[in-house]
């Protein structure tokens, strides 16, 4: 069981039913060649006590900014930022604020056990290291020194090390890079364990079936922009369609391409997948000309789709949109 965090944190956590508020973040850097790198653009959003959130977008969209400006790492050109009613920097020192970044490093010449002992001791209220090391389930590496860790185990050293602290949030950007699939089972097998204590969860992640797996919501960024807010169904909705998949090898692409309800055509090996708007009149059309299709699935659109379209649309908007208007 996760102790509470520190008594003057939590005082002054239950006289104020805040979560964490982004409102109004502005951020840009200078660029040497050219207009300011505008990295995030009037960036609102609001998460509540205890709520899983996953930050998608495509590279370049804004989120490790974003994860810094929340963390106090970066200031932001306007807007502001609260944690729980407090600033980042009175959060982070009451250790409140657990942070697994996309770069660093672990102290070498320690063993993981000492690392872990070391970062403990600087917090008010921190986990006992055998109930991390048991959590982030790495005791049996916890003699091992850390320089001679692989880099599955690194990141999960480092995901340690973000939970010692005991916080009421913890933010994960890109946690499971170099991860093998059982390390990313087991880490998310011990963040379900850690968000059921009522923890809040911010993290980004370019593996797409882990937000629709294991966050409350996903906030999906493209241009420093916010383009889609809720959770994962109703992101996947919002593009609407369905999929229809078959094995039909030698069918012809574009004749594929003209049945009545079908928006796109894809060939993977000997299987076909059409996109389609009408997919009752697609699989009718499609089985009336092709018989000898076989091993046919009729699906929504995924997360993946939804992310394309969305992020694509946002592409296409920026492109149309005055220079003025978008800075």
């Amino acid at each position: 069981m996760l102790r509470p965090a520190p008594l003057q944190w939590r005082a002054m956590a239950a006289t104020n039913s805040a979560g964490i508020e982004l409102q109004g973040l502005v951020r840009s850097f200078r660029n040497p060649h050219g207009p300011p790198v505008h990295a995030v653009r009037a960036l609102d959003i609001s998460v509540s006590r205890g709520e899983t959130v996953a930050l998608l977008g495509p590279n370049g969209a804004g989120k490790s900014t974003t994860i810094d400006m929340l963390l106090g790492l970066t200031e932001p050109d306007a807007g502001t930022v609260s944690l729980f009613g407090a600033t980042p920097a009175e959060a982070i020192r009451s250790g409140a604020i657990g942070a697994m970044l996309q770069t660093g490093s672990v102290i070498r010449d320690l063993s993981v056990r000492e690392l872990i002992d070391m970062m403990a001791s600087l917090y008010p209220s921190p986990l006992g290291v055998n109930e991390v090391l048991e959590l982030t389930r790495i005791a049996d590496i916890a003699d091992r020194r850390t320089e001679k860790l692989s880099g599955g185990q690194t990141q999960r050293v480092r995901f340690a090390v973000a939970l010692v602290s005991n916080p009421d949030l913890l933010v994960l950007d890109e946690p499971t890079v170099a991860m093998d699939v059982e390390g990313r089972r087991a880490f998310w097998t011990t963040m379900r364990e850690f968000a059921a204590e009522g923890k809040t969860v911010v993290f980004a992640t370019h593996y797409l079936e882990e937000a629709d797996a294991y966050a409350d919501r996903a906030v999906l960024m493209a241009h420093g922009r916010v383009v889609a807010d809720g959770p994962t169904t109703e992101i996947k909705a919002r593009v609407g369609g369905r999929m229809i998949r078959a094995t039909l090898p030698n069918a012809d692409l574009e004749v594929l391409r003209g049945l009545p309800g079908v928006l796109g055509v894809e060939r993977h090996g000997e299987a076909v997948v059409l996109r389609c708007s009408d997919s009752d009149s697609a699989i009718r059309a499609l089985l009336e000309r092709h018989g000898d299709a076989r091993d046919i699935e009729i699906s929504g659109a995924g997360l993946e789709e939804a992310f394309l379209q969305l992020t694509s649309a946002d592409d296409r908007d920026d492109a149309a949109a005055p220079q003025e208007a978008i800075r």
